[in-house]
């Protein structure tokens, strides 16, 4: 019997997605989510999509990410789908920062791991995370290879020019500063499918892609290849986000330690978990955003124009790299789902060939679709990512290639 199948384990700060897909015709067998992990409240969500069985739910305390995935294995287990499954061919890991050394999957050993708990200070949220869930899974099946797949990955096709910051180049060798970017398993997808949906291939287009979620980035993307992205050493760059700030002065962080008496570490907290939308208006979900702007909030009015504002320039700005584009993609949770997010972003860019068709960007849907006019210079469109596709085809390529 050949092993098709492949694991894709997403390990967060507090929280363990997972898909187990066969790569045969990449159908989803079972997929689910474990979240609050490390409080009484923890959550296991769990649906079987291979026997057309409903969710099931549990909920209660999980101590930590060993826990949650030792869960994990029992759900999989009760539909046949268990980890000691011989049709299982691997398991794959989203591991958010690779550093500039990992440019593509890579299966895991002892200096692999290493080298990911190095680059934990500059990833100190995920890739302590991502550790634990390889390490767990590792001792659950030993025998089977474990791949990581690189948030940054995609992003090291960057020229030096975009990569580098304008600081002392010893001194940035020394301490391995430069832009890595992240979501790339997301912005390799949502580029390949934009262009599927074009009908031409990845090398014949060049699209800017929105990255939208609680997380948020955006990727200029030139025949295939990453040029540019606004996320930098660490995910706080760029865009405003949830819970992060995005590009901020670099004096804020002098300011604040000098005159405000703040701790580095207070102010890693600020800009991590209290600055963006959150700390604009004191929430980060973009539908209650909405909801309060109808209502006549100004301070999430302010939030949301800001937001815009960041939004706007970056197209702009990868719109001068690329000299050339032919589509803008909207992805992930707000980017799909948030049309007056999608309305306001390109609003005022006709002269650029972008706007957006009103009625088709009200369509809601789960397939990749235009949203811009019949006939317009630059295509619009929603693409609805899929990071766990993507890592079990770049898992499962890279297992067949090795044996």
């Amino acid at each position: 019997m050949t092993a098709t199948r492949v694991l894709v384990l997403n390990s967060g700060s507090s929280s363990v997605k997972y898909q187990l897909l066969d790569m045969r015709d990449s159908s989803r067998l079972a997929n689910g989510l474990v979240e609050r992990i490390g409080e009484q409240s923890s959550r296991l969500r769990h649906t079987p999509l291979a026997t057309g069985g409903g969710s099931r739910e549990w909920t209660g305390p999980i101590a930590d990410h060993d826990a949650a995935l030792k869960a994990v294995a029992e759900e999989l287990a009760k539909d046949g789908l268990g980890l000691d499954s011989p049709e299982l061919a691997a398991i794959g890991h989203r591991v958010v920062h690779g550093g500039k050394h990992f440019t593509e999957p890579t299966v895991i050993d002892e200096a692999v791991l290493a080298e990911i708990e190095r680059l934990i200070p500059v990833a100190p949220l995920h890739n302590p995370a991502n550790l634990t869930g390889i390490r767990t899974a590792t001792a659950l099946r030993p025998d089977l290879p474990q791949v990581a797949v690189f948030d940054t990955a995609f992003h090291t096709t960057m020229p030096e020019a975009a990569a580098r910051y304008a600081i002392d180049v010893e001194t940035a060798d020394a301490h391995r500063v430069r832009r890595y970017g992240f979501h790339g398993t997301s912005h390799a997808y949502v580029s390949r499918a934009t262009a599927k949906l074009l009908g031409k291939a990845p090398k014949e287009v060049n699209v800017i892609v929105l990255h939208l979620g609680n997380g948020a980035s955006a990727s200029a993307v030139e025949k295939g290849r990453c040029v540019d992205t606004s996320m930098g050493l660490t995910p706080l760059e760029g865009l405003v986000m949830g819970t992060r700030s995005g590009d901020t002065d670099p004096a804020v962080i002098f300011h604040l330690a000098r005159v405000g008496e703040m701790s580095i570490d207070e102010i890693d907290t600020l800009l991590n978990k209290k600055s963006g939308l959150i700390g604009l208006c004191g929430d980060n979900d973009m539908r209650e955003i909405r909801r309060r702007i109808d209502e006549g909030d100004e301070r999430a009015k302010l939030a949301f124009d800001i937001y815009i504002h960041r939004l706007k320039k970056y197209i702009g700005a990868y719109y001068a790299v690329l000299g050339h584009v032919d589509a803008v993609a909207f992805t992930a949770g707000v980017g799909e789902n948030a049309a007056p997010v999608r309305e306001a972003a390109v609003a005022g860019l006709g002269s650029l060939g972008l706007a957006v068709d009103d009625e088709l960007n009200t369509v809601r849907g789960d397939e990749p679709r235009l949203i811009s006019p019949a006939g317009a210079r630059v295509a619009v469109a929603v693409v609805p990512t899929d990071e766990e596709l993507e890592i079990a085809t770049q898992t499962y390529a890279l297992v067949k290639k090795t044996n």
